[in-house]
């Protein structure tokens, strides 16, 4: 059995793709994962399964949500040795200790083509900082997101590709949920 992070992206945001933790960790033990726990309301579920590959994980889990939750939404599942590696690359190693808030890694669908990342950072108004390693992009958000003009959607635009993003302190929370901690 192999430990699994999974991200939802997009789901209880204010009005759209409402889904209970209670209901998304019954979803996906009925889809016959071990162990299943769930961090914060985003959409968070570390589990145990015996299924290799993450893309078959990712389809099995998002056919099940749109099927069982009525919600379509995309599932970005990561290995725990994978998410380990995630946290080692982080380029932001000052801001991690002094700003996790602000630091941001989205896990991406497939890495982003050469020169994507270069005109995302050309693209940015702010003072934020793009920084990408294989399937994840890590950001820092000086000034907080919530005025910052580097959007999902600008990101994914110009990365060429879907993703979901979590903090910093969330990140390592999961780490240490898949690691065996407790929530």
């Amino acid at each position: 059995m192999t430990t699994h992070i999974a991200l939802l992206r997009a789901i209880n945001l204010p009005g759209h793709n409402k889904v209970s933790m209670a209901d998304l960790r019954t979803l996906v033990e009925s889809a016959g994962m071990k162990n299943v726990r769930t961090l914060l309301q985003s959409g968070n579920v570390v589990f145990q399964s015996a299924s290799a590959s993450a893309a078959t994980l990712e389809a099995l889990l998002e056919k099940a949500t749109a099927k069982e939750l009525g919600v379509t939404t995309e599932f970005f599942v990561r290995s725990a040795a994978e998410w380990s590696a995630i946290i080692a690359a982080n380029p932001f190693t000052k801001e991690a200790k002094s700003d996790p808030g602000h630091l941001i890694v989205m896990t991406l669908k497939a890495p982003p083509p050469r020169g994507a990342v270069d005109a995302l950072q050309k693209a940015v108004k702010g003072r934020e900082v793009v920084r990408a390693t294989g399937r994840e992009a890590y950001l820092t958000y000086p000034d907080g997101m919530g005025r910052s003009k580097l959007t999902i959607a600008v990101i994914e635009k110009h990365l060429g590709c879907r993703g979901t993003a979590r903090n910093w302190n969330t990140v390592l929370k999961l780490d240490a949920i898949a690691n065996g901690g407790a929530l």
